[in-house]
């Protein structure tokens, strides 16, 4: 059974002016947050003028987003490096085993870390179950090797980093091109996914405006976000890799094709889709991925968008918790049982 779930909110008058009241509120991502200031005062109203820049700073580090640190997140119980398909792949457990549900493994979006993407949810989300989050090929502690970025390898590291951890069923949240990788893990490896929570990710290139994808065929490296390049210089074990990281990010990005509507509907894990209002994803799309799903809910955030959404930790652990916690269905869109 399907259920749209719409927050309940205050208004914020603006498509930007909300976003930047809230950043400036909370003193966060201080670079991205004086770029958006300049344009705020330049444009009275910038619901009607989305530049190039701008959506760059959106998603160019790959959608990557911008938590706030209002305080680091929980001590991790263990943290290390796996050996998996030639990366030594940085990785932390939060919280333990509540002997009922499976780990959550957390995917963090394009050009991110764990704390950019995850830093407002993560502590909570530990306080009931096991998470396990970790850095993809080239992005934060896990140093790149010699090899494209792209969503398929990107999926079968993550189902190495379970083999390696000895888990053999687990929730996957993911967020933007985290939520792209969960898709794949699900269409290419179902039986290690029990239930998935996509965030600010779309399904093939009609879930963005053209002006999108066009951004990244100009972008710069003086385009990435302030935070995003301090996150990565603070903690990548080869900083001087930076120009490389970006482009191979930009690229990925440019050759991604996605996924059919029949190979979304063979999805059989129940699903939660989210995105903001104001997303890089249409709200458009977000529909149509929750119609072909078998098993799926929908969450529009209202004043939302895609830089802001991994911020709003009450409506995202409000609803994420209560839809890890619900049961399974009896059976699934195939007639197994669960």
């Amino acid at each position: 059974m399907k259920n749209i779930i719409v927050s309940n909110y205050v208004t914020i008058d603006g498509f930007f002016a909300g976003p930047v009241f809230i950043l400036s509120k909370q003193k966060t991502c201080e670079g991205l947050h004086q770029y958006l200031n300049k344009l705020q005062t330049k444009e009275k109203n910038m619901a009607k003028k989305r530049s190039i820049a701008a959506i760059i700073i959106a998603v160019l580090a790959l959608s990557s987003g911008c938590a706030t640190p209002v305080s680091p997140h929980a001590p991790a119980v263990r943290s290390g490096y796996a050996s998996v398909n030639g990366l030594k792949m940085y990785y932390e457990i939060h919280g333990s085993t509540n002997g009922e549900t499976p780990p959550l493994l957390l995917l963090h979006g394009g050009g991110s870390t764990i704390e950019t993407s995850f830093g407002k949810v993560l502590p909570a989300l530990a306080k009931t179950r096991q998470v396990i989050a970790f850095e993809q090929q080239g992005h934060g502690h896990t140093a790149d090797i010699d090899r494209p970025f792209t969503f398929e390898q990107s999926a079968r590291d993550t189902v190495g980093l379970l083999r390696y951890l000895k888990i053999t069923k687990a929730d996957f949240f993911g967020y933007s091109n985290g939520g792209n990788i969960v898709l794949e893990i699900a269409i290419r490896h179902p039986d290690v996914a029990r239930k998935l929570v996509v965030e600010s990710a779309m399904f093939n290139r009609e879930g963005s405006d053209p002006g999108f994808w066009e951004s990244f065929k100009h972008a710069k490296l003086d385009d990435m976000p302030a935070e995003l390049r301090e996150a990565y210089l603070r903690v990548a074990p080869h900083p001087e890799d930076l120009p490389t990281f970006f482009a191979k990010s930009v690229k990925r990005m440019l050759d991604f094709k996605g996924w059919t509507p029949e190979e979304i509907k063979s999805i059989d894990s129940p699903t939660l889709v989210i995105i903001g209002d104001h997303d890089i994803v249409r709200p458009e799309h977000a529909v149509l991925m929750f119609r072909l799903l078998p098993n799926a809910q929908l969450a529009v955030l209202p004043g939302t968008d895609h830089m802001t959404i991994v911020n709003r930790s009450a409506w995202l652990l409000s609803m994420i918790e209560a839809f890890l916690n619900a049961p399974m269905p009896e059976t699934t869109s195939k007639g197994k049982s669960k």
